[in-house]
């Protein structure tokens, strides 16, 4: 589901301004430690499953949801790797649509299903080593959420800047 319902009655009030919504994204990698990542339907770039969490959902659901969804694995989530935010989390759509995003990460091992792209918003289900990972079109996201998974500390979140 490109869009869920909720965020269409939500534009329908609103319009193309900005909304904050939280998601999701699994970091899901195979026994050979090779990554999991799918190919955006609408601008081509290479990320990770993921996407909104509806309404009452509990992230951890919707983020197995969206990787079946999105690339035809069943997971399950072994470890949290961080929440964020900030600058690197926002879009501004073809359509005009503005969203920033909070989003929960995840890593996760496959345990079933067969990786394929639901051929509306991802167009290719591959695993790639780091050094292919490295040689793609990605999310401008995505390297600091990897970065955060690569550097063992778990829960990660970006440090406070606010003060008083």
């Amino acid at each position: 589901m490109p869009v869920p319902e909720f965020i269409k009655a939500l534009r329908s009030k609103v319009g193309h301004d900005l909304l904050h919504i939280p998601t999701v994204l699994v970091l899901i990698r195979d026994d050979t430690d090779r990554l999991l990542l799918v190919q955006d339907g609408d601008d081509g770039l290479w990320t990770a499953p993921g996407g909104i969490v509806d309404p009452f959902e509990l992230p951890a659901n919707a983020a197995v949801r969206e990787a079946w969804e999105e690339a035809g694995v069943q997971v399950q989530l072994t470890a949290l790797v961080g929440v964020f935010s900030g600058e690197l989390c926002y879009t501004n759509y073809s359509n005009g649509d503005k969203v920033a995003w909070v989003s929960t990460v995840f890593a996760a091992r496959i345990v079933g299903g067969t990786a394929a792209p639901d051929g509306q918003e991802t167009t290719a289900a591959q695993f790639f080593t780091a050094e292919e990972v490295a040689k793609l079109s990605l999310k401008r996201y995505l390297p600091m959420f990897l970065a955060a998974a690569e550097s063992g500390q778990p829960g990660y979140f970006q440090p406070a800047t606010w003060q008083p």
